[in-house]
């Protein structure tokens, strides 16, 4: 087992003893270089830069000549203290590189300053690189172990392929397991959490073996409680786990363990149930092959008075017994414990083993099921969001993983919203796609009926499995509403119902509470308001994926209508314009500019903004007349023409009125018939007189591709799938010549708002996007009096469909919220903000609610 093993080590090749000519092998170039017949003439710049550390008094050099190189892996982590360091210092997380320049790969470590490259997605796989200085760290204990430090470097664009062919230069580089290139550690972690299993310690070949049970004392559960206290040995236990939590990594750098990790298995045979814990080298031992429903001997194991605070799962049948006064524990030694699975067909009906049950609900049942009631759902996926993060403590780098999916199962008008975290089941949770069967156990009912919006999802617990493959032979397989959920699915199988289905995207949930007084009481945070002045901080520090939730203080100065041009079904990808984005050169468009570059930053996704068409890839994700929950912002931020801006450019002054500045009004048809004449942007006088003393503007009222959900198209899955997952830690060649983004159709996308918002103290300004969203309640209300009541629902009104008095075009819309903006003029608001990170310098603030001081709702 690899958890045996001693520290990795990362050299040398031994290539001057299998080669006969050992002396050009430089023996000083660490790690040794590995050389071939008929090797390529072309001279490794890896090598040449390896010569220049050795012949360089120095440990670092800057490389006489700066070639490009491609990243080919990104692996992360834990460095134990080193001996000179005196305190403990909270858990740090390394990087090892590999690079390629084309002759040899080379794995390096990154230096620790340079770790934030990493956080913001800036230095990830598949681009190119250039390292303009690097050093050599030795291992002292071992002759010639020298390792390549990046300790300068300069990101650059992603690489269309990168060829998998090169060889490593370092033997030791290839070896299996891989090894981390510093410390003890004996495995890498995930890149972006650490309850996914990463790597090839990981192993899934542990398989079911007959068992000769002559000679096997076994004793019940129930007989172990009452005796382990006064038992040295403990007798074998025949068992069959009834669920399985989720990997918990315990890893610290002053805890000299080599596979700090933990998981739960909760046991049971005729007696009882109860609590086993898996300790470190064990897991990746045996986490991958243990499941649920599986029978287990379990022998030389130890016993343990239970931890207090830790809650058990509750069995599903009422009548066996939950043992809560003892655990057993497995380990790999103290005792060495051997783990036997039993095959089902030795297992005798003599031995009473619980057979599994679920609490399979429908969808229309959900509406009635109280809060934390903990159910399981089969149905299938119509929306899987991107993967997002949180962090799990504000001064630490651990993160959860998730994403939000929607689950229809023909019982509701309504889908199954889930909150899905990461359930060290990396291999479904980065592959589930729309269109897929998918059941998911041990879900939690969150509800909060006072709330308005009401609050109805379901989340995972430490005991969620998932499924999506290989149901044939399932247990729930003969559960009567899955087999309700199958019989309905093939009917629809061919229905626009199952087809019309969307991936990825910025997805807003949970709501925010009507009240501010609610969404105080709903945060945990040290400060509940964040000055406008920290919120460019904020963003700033954020990490890759990571979304947060924060609240300020401020004046809605401007709003601007940003609309989202639908192609027509008809139109094919030759018609669709692709130059269509190119930037407009209006004089007002030059100032915006030339007022980023004064406020110190410039932000290339703040400039002059244009329509942009999409079009369908597929004929068959023509838009449904079915309502849908899932709505989403255009595809690229967008303007309609503005002709009094060009007008103001020209010197002539703009229409006003005593504190309202209204532009871009035209005449707008919804649905082929005639409206009347609405405005796109309202501009207050106090922006006017404010906007060029400002001290700070911050502007992330962009909507980037990735943020836009797309329909989704079967046939492109896989590159679908891709785009919405956390960037992989190794680099992976795309399957022929990859789409881009922009060429997916936006999933019914409405367009959006780029609205202003002034501190109170009139220095500082910040640009958001605000995303309409569609909401079967809004249809009914049809009640948008003000801006305030439209941004407190999200409210917009579906596209497709005839045109009635309950249901008009998003110009329409727009309109009415341009109108009520003034009643907002001068007054202080509240506004809750979703800031997110989507890495390589992208950050986008989406606007989710208001709320007046003065009036809490």
């Amino acid at each position: 087992m690899s958890g045996e093993l001693g520290p990795p080590q990362a050299g040398p090749s031994r290539a001057g003893h299998d080669s006969p000519n050992a002396e050009r092998n430089r023996i000083g170039v660490p790690g040794g270089v590995i050389r071939r017949a008929g090797a390529t003439r072309r001279r490794s710049w890896i090598q040449k830069v390896l010569e220049q550390i050795t012949d360089s008094p120095r440990q670092w050099v800057t490389p006489s000549e700066v070639v490009p190189v491609a990243v080919l892996a990104v692996q992360r982590y834990l460095l134990e203290d080193e001996p000179r360091d005196v305190e403990p210092k909270p858990p740090l997380y390394c990087y090892d590189v590999t690079i390629s320049d084309g002759v040899y790969q080379e794995k390096c470590y990154l230096d620790p300053s340079l770790n934030s490259l990493v956080y913001k997605n800036i230095l990830k796989v598949g681009i190119e690189m250039k390292i303009s200085r690097v050093s050599c760290i030795y291992n002292e204990k071992r002759l010639g172990q020298g390792i390549l430090c990046i300790d300068s470097v300069h990101c650059g664009e992603t690489l269309e392929a990168i060829s998998l062919e090169t060889p490593f230069r370092n033997r030791a580089h290839r070896e299996v397991p891989e090894r981390p290139l510093r410390g003890g550690k004996s495995h890498y972690l995930a890149l972006w959490n650490n309850e996914d299993p990463y790597g090839d310690i990981w192993l899934t070949n542990k398989q079911p073996e007959e068992h000769n049970f002559n000679n096997t004392r076994i004793i019940s559960l129930s007989h172990l409680e009452m005796t382990w206290s006064n038992r040295r040995n403990f007798p074998a236990l025949l068992v069959r786990i009834l669920h399985k939590s989720k990997l918990r990594y315990y890893g610290k750098p002053d805890r000299k363990m080599i596979e700090p990790y933990q998981t739960f298995l909760e046991v049971a045979d005729s007696s009882g149930t109860v609590s086993v814990i898996m300790w470190n080298a064990l897991c990746p031992e045996w986490y991958k092959s243990l499941r649920v429903g599986l029978v287990l001997l379990l022998q030389d194991y130890s016993v343990k008075k239970s931890y207090p605070f830790r809650m058990q799962p509750l069995p599903v049948d009422p009548h066996i017994k939950l043992i809560s006064t003892m655990e057993i524990c497995l380990n790999l030694r103290d005792p060495p414990t051997n783990i036997i699975i039993i095959p089902e067909r030795q297992v005798k009906p003599e031995w009473r083993l619980p057979k599994l049950y679920h609490r399979f609900i429908t969808r229309s049942e959900l509406d009635d099921m109280p809060g934390n009631r903990i159910c399981d759902v089969i149905g299938i996926l119509v929306f899987v969001g991107r993967v997002q993060r949180s962090k799990k403590k504000e001064s630490r780098e651990d993160f959860w993983s998730y994403r939000w999916i929607h689950i229809a199962d023909g019982t509701s008008e309504q889908p199954f919203i889930v909150e899905l975290f990461s359930t060290s089941q990396p291999e479904i949770f980065e592959n589930i796609y729309p269109m897929t069967y998918f059941i998911c156990t041990q879900l939690k009912v969150v509800r909060n009926d006072t709330q308005v919006p009401k609050l109805l999802y379901l989340t995972t617990t430490n005991e969620s499995r998932v499924f999506i493959t290989g149901h044939r032979g399932q247990p729930y397989t003969n559960n009567t509403k899955v087999k309700n959920f199958i019989q309905w699915i093939k009917t629809k199988t061919d229905s626009g119902e199952v087809k019309n289905t969307v991936i990825g995207g910025y997805y807003p949930y949970p709501p925010v509470p009507e009240t501010f007084s609610k969404y105080s009481s709903s945060v945990k945070v040290e400060s509940l308001l964040t000055a406008i002045s920290e919120v460019r901080k904020e963003i700033e520090d954020l990490q890759y994926r990571e979304q947060k939730r924060i609240a300020i203080q401020g004046i809605i100065t401007v709003i601007k209508y940003v609309p989202h041009r639908i192609p027509t079904e008809s139109a094919s990808a030759s018609e669709t314009p692709r130059n269509a984005n190119r930037p407009s050169t209006s004089q007002a468009a030059k100032r915006e500019s030339q007022n980023q570059e004064r406020n110190g930053k410039h932000y290339p996704d703040d400039g002059p903004l244009a329509s942009q068409g999409i079009h369908t890839a597929s004929g068959s994700l023509s838009p449904t007349k079915k309502k849908r929950i899932v709505q989403g912002p255009s595809d690229k931020p967008v303007t309609v023409p503005q002709p009094e801006t060009s007008a103001e450019s020209k010197g002539n002054k703009p229409t006003t009125s005593s504190n309202v500045q209204r532009r871009g009004s035209t005449g707008i048809g919804v649905q082929g018939k005639a409206r009347k004449t609405i405005s796109d942007r309202w501009e207050s006088l106090l922006w006017r007189e404010k906007k060029f003393g400002l001290i700070d503007h911050l502007r992330y009222s962009s909507v980037h591709p990735e943020s836009i959900p797309r329909k989704f198209i079967f046939e492109h899955r896989n590159f679908l799938t891709q785009q919405y997952n956390s960037q992989p830690a190794k680099y992976i060649p795309p399957e022929g010549r990859p789409p881009k983004l922009d060429d997916f159709k936006s999933a019914r996308s409405l367009g959006h708002f780029e609205i202003t918002i002034l501190g109170l103290n009139h220095e500082i300004a910040i640009d958001v996007a605000f995303l309409p969203m569609y909401s079967p309640e809004d249809i009914r209300t049809s009640q948008i009096d003000t801006l305030l009541t439209c941004m407190n629902y999200s409210c917009v009104f579906p596209q497709e469909g005839p045109s009635t008095d309950k249901v008009r075009g998003p110009r329409a819309l727009a309109g009415d919220i341009i109108k009520a903006a003034t009643e907002l003029d001068r007054v202080h608001i509240v506004c809750i903000l979703d800031i997110c990170s989507l890495g390589n310098n992208k950050a986008e603030v989406y606007l989710q609610k208001i709320y007046r001081p003065d009036n809490p709702s």
